[in-house]
């Protein structure tokens, strides 16, 4: 197998060590994709049917990536019968496959987070609790908690310790919601992401014999980012590996920071107890960055207790310090990176999207996006309103689900009086009662209203019986038409189209567009089941594709020149030539809710660890002594986690450099500056400050004890240009003496003319 002579020796003997489980350990930038795209072919190559072979990821990009490299090594046609996509999209094909067992029909709908949160707001709203204590997103988060550790709602009802949480978190009902909330999607056919892995367990644990079907299907399971996994998954892929343990994991546990999505970093820690007899492959070797990069990034990971130890190197070109920039504000910073981003398109003739700024929260955004705006650099906040989240977009899909699934109660709430048909909330909420107390779907009262005894006027039940004809109408054609045809009809017969015609507005001219997009998306759809031989491609089918889109699925910017703008953790995975980190303070990066256990930190170091490693070339760092929020300035000191890299790695601003360069003097020197600036700023400023210096000499105007300073000149002729600490930089337009104190008019552009009294502006004059 020639193909194996492309691999270096390390990942050569990951790929071709076949006899049972075996786990991959890859440091950043080291090539665990091309591992595993080499292993699945190699397996191909030595005989083993493409339908046994199950690979599991965490984005749909990254398995259509790996499925088209298989496919250049072995040919489409053997390829395409590969088991290969994300945990969600396998198990939803399984479970869809195995529907009738656990209760529902082939056909559930897949409810998103948004349709999550709206059924919890509605389960809120008719408890009569208050929303602000349960907020839907904190609910939705445990809930998915609970499933994701295969806590069902009579299981939670049962623990003690859960109970006594939600006490102490002041949401004692939340047991009530959990148990409220799964029946109500199971009256709706529906499930929730974190339902496709709770549900897949259930299916295996309660059908011995549908478990072991599966486990002779896949006769080799591999895993990518595992590392990432939570416990419904780690227990997933146990059950389905087994009876052979015929298995290889492959992820770097320096990467494990997604706790609070319930990944466990104890999966791939304990991987070697799990699997007596595995073996360990580590890929060292790190082929995106510079020496310097790499080095650094190791100094800042050595300090974490729990970790499976490597030395990641680079071969590459030994490469620039990590530059660490030091602002006064937060609102400065934003100017500062912005400036570094123009140097480094004309200095290193970089486009904007070689480049990327990482943060910590995504509030942090709005800094950077004024300044960028400013300077007319063009920028793209990723993981943003996708294709599929556009309210038209949403609009049209219910229609689609509802039509495909007439239970799904999220879907008739969104569309049932869109476009307007005179059936308003009051009505729907009286449908909504009625289908609880007698315990079935909305739809089912809708086909029977008088059996029910749905109190609405005759009117009102004409309207309904209209709407319910139409949908019954789709319905007998779902199995038998073409998606395309009927996604086609659909939109023009519910009027949605004409709704977005009934004006030539931008917004409905966005949503014109948009529109047509979604069904030019559901055409290529069938036409690619037609290449692959498929005789017709249903709506059905192209709903349980994009149901298990995720944000890198659907950016349709990425190819386009712009500055990246993300948290770290959506940057994982992704790479750049230049890389800014921006808010490396105490309080912000750790997150101070992240610093009560050596766990959390230690996960917080791994988030900066795997911020550093997007960097191909060039690493930015930087902090502000202070930060607006809440209202006030507040200072900060650097994080602690730059101290954590070796200096030698780091181009230190001279400000923080005591005598002898010692980093731990960093404290006191904080607090040097803390008392040195404090009064002298109240809100965001210094933008100017950072503007490019000019050649000539400041000089000191003015001082706290009303004493004039001059060196050469002590008046300000008009013309001149003065920068003031808060106002930036302006040009004297008139100055005159009052009461025997000098004043001037300065301008200073965008914030305005402001009348000075020069001993106290602090001015510095530019000469």
């Amino acid at each position: 197998m020639d193909f194996l002579d492309e691999l270096n020796e390390s990942q050569r003997k990951a790929v071709m060590y076949t006899d049972g489980p075996s786990l991959v350990i890859a440091g950043a930038g080291s090539g665990k994709t091309r591992v595993l795209t080499y292993k699945i072919a190699y397996l191909l190559k030595s005989g083993m049917a493409p339908s046994s072979i199950l690979a599991l990821t965490f984005t749909n990009k990254a398995a259509r990536e790996m499925k088209e490299r298989v496919a250049g090594m072995v040919g489409e046609k053997t390829a395409r019968y590969l088991w290969m996509g994300t945990f969600h999209s396998v198990f939803s094909r399984i479970l869809r496959s195995e529907a009738e067992l656990i209760g529902y029909s082939k056909n559930f709908t897949i409810y998103d987070s948004a349709d999550s949160k709206s059924l919890i707001k509605s389960i809120v709203k008719e408890l009569k609790l208050d929303d602000k204590v349960y907020k839907p997103g904190f609910v939705q988060s445990r809930l998915s908690y609970a499933k994701n550790n295969l806590i069902t709602p009579d299981a939670y009802h049962a623990n003690a310790d859960l109970l006594k949480a939600d006490v102490a978190s002041k949401v004692p009902l939340m047991k009530d919601i959990y148990k409220i909330y799964c029946n109500r999607c199971k009256n709706a056919d529906a499930m929730d992401f974190d339902d496709l892995l709770l549900q897949t367990n259930v299916l295996f644990r309660n059908n011995p014999d549908t478990l072991r079907k599966y486990q002779q299907l896949f006769g080799y399971v591999l895993v990518d980012e595992y590392q990432d996994t939570n416990f419904a998954q780690y227990l997933i892929v146990k059950k389905l590996a087994e009876q052979h343990e015929k298995i290889c994991v492959v992820g770097d546990d320096a990467q494990s920071i997604y706790s609070f999505r319930g990944a466990n970093i104890d999966n791939i820690m304990q991987f070697k107890n799990t699997y007596q007899n595995a073996q360990i492959f580590k890929l060292e070797q790190n082929y995106r960055s510079t020496k310097t990069i790499v080095n650094a990034a190791n100094s800042l990971i050595d300090k974490n207790a729990q970790q499976i130890r490597k030395t990641v190197f680079s071969e590459k070109e030994t490469g620039k310090p990590i530059k660490v920039l030091s602002v006064f504000t937060d609102f400065e910073e934003g100017f500062v990176v912005a400036n570094n981003i123009v140097d480094l398109r004309y200095s290193n003739n970089y486009r904007y999207q070689d480049i990327a700024i990482l943060y910590r929260t995504n509030s942090q955004s709005r800094v950077m996006e004024e300044a960028f705006r400013k300077q007319s650099i063009p920028y793209r906040i990723y993981g943003g309103l996708s294709f599929y989240q556009r309210k038209e977009i949403k609009d049209v899909i219910a229609y689609f689900r509802l039509i495909c699934n007439q239970n799904d109660e999220e879907a008739f709430k969104r569309i049932i009086n869109y476009p307007t048909r005179g059936i308003g909330d009051t009505t729907v909420n009286k449908l909504i009662e009625c289908s609880q107390l007698h315990a079935v779907s909305i739809w089912e009262v809708l086909k029977d209203m008088l059996k029910y005894n749905l109190a609405v006027n005759a009117g009102t039940a004409n309207k309904l019986a209209q709407f319910r004809n139409m949908i019954d109408v789709f319905a007998e054609q779902v199995s038998t038409q073409n998606a395309y045809d009927l996604a086609n009809s659909i939109v023009k017969t519910t009027g949605v189209i004409s709704d977005t015609y009934t004006d030539h507005s931008p917004e409905n001219l966005s949503k014109q567009e948009n529109v047509q997009e979604l069904l030019k998306a559901i055409h290529e759809f069938g036409q690619n089941k037609l290449e692959s031989g498929e005789p017709i491609a249903l709506l059905p089918e192209y709903l349980a594709e994009i149901s298990l889109l995720t944000d890198q699925d659907t950016d349709k910017e990425q190819d386009k020149d712009k500055v990246t703008l993300m948290t770290v953790h959506a940057a994982k995975g992704l790479e750049f030539k230049a890389v800014f980190i921006v808010g490396m303070e105490e309080e912000l990066f750790p997150s101070p809710f992240c610093t009560q256990s050596e766990r959390e930190l230690e996960e917080e170091r791994r988030l900066f660890y795997v911020a550093i490693t997007r960097a191909e070339e060039l690493c930015f760092i930087s902090y502000a002594k202070s930060r607006f929020k809440n209202g006030k300035t507040n200072f900060s000191n650097p994080s602690r986690f730059i101290k954590d890299i070796d200096e030698q790695f780091l181009d230190m601003p001279v400000e923080v450099k005591p005598k002898q360069t010692r980093i731990g003097d960093w404290d006191d020197d904080m607090e040097t500056e803390r008392n040195r600036f404090k009064g002298s700023f109240s809100k965001p400023a210094f933008k100017e400050s950072i503007l490019p210096k000019s050649p000539q000499r400041l000089v000191k105007v003015g001082s706290s004890e009303g004493v004039k300073v001059t060196t050469e000149n002590a008046s300000l002729p008009t013309g001149s240009f003065v920068k003031h600490a808060i106002f930036g930089i302006g040009k004297v337009i008139e100055t005159s003496t009052v009461n025997g104190n000098e004043k001037a008019e300065i301008d200073f552009g965008e914030k305005g003319v402001k009348s000075l009294l020069l001993k106290f502006a602090k001015l510095e004059v530019l000469k």
